[in-house]
């Protein structure tokens, strides 16, 4: 069973620094990929970065390239989003998930089959 458990979200200012981690267990597929996904209010969930269970390749949405980096620590299974120059519209709920059979398309949402609870991230002006 993969479980998903996320930390670090918080209130920020503009300009300021987050890391988020996501904690994985169960995954057993090396074609596993762990993506950050957003979802502010009104607004569809949107991906944000996702890596490969190796580490080897990630993938940025275009907003955020050279802001945030997406990394793995493989001694914890532990995924972390590290989050500079935050801005307002950075607010969401940010989410982990788990794609066990990646097809490669890693920013699709309906690939994700298991999912964190989210943790909010607000970013005041």
């Amino acid at each position: 069973q993969v479980q998903l458990t996320e930390s670090g979200g918080g209130l920020v200012q503009a300009g300021a620094s987050l890391r988020l981690s996501c904690a994985v267990s169960g995954v057993t597929f090396s074609s596993t990929v762990i993506g950050w996904f957003r979802q502010a209010p009104g607004k569809e969930r949107e991906f944000v970065a996702a890596i490969t269970w190796s580490g080897s390749s990630t993938m940025y949405l275009d907003s955020v390239k050279g802001r945030f980096t997406i990394s793995k620590e493989s001694a914890k299974n532990t995924v972390h989003l590290q989050m500079n120059s935050l801005k307002p519209e950075d607010t969401a709920v940010y989410l982990c998930a788990v794609d066990r059979f990646s097809s490669g398309q890693m920013y699709r949402v309906n690939d994700y089959d298991y999912w964190g609870q989210g943790t909010q991230v607000t970013v005041s002006s």
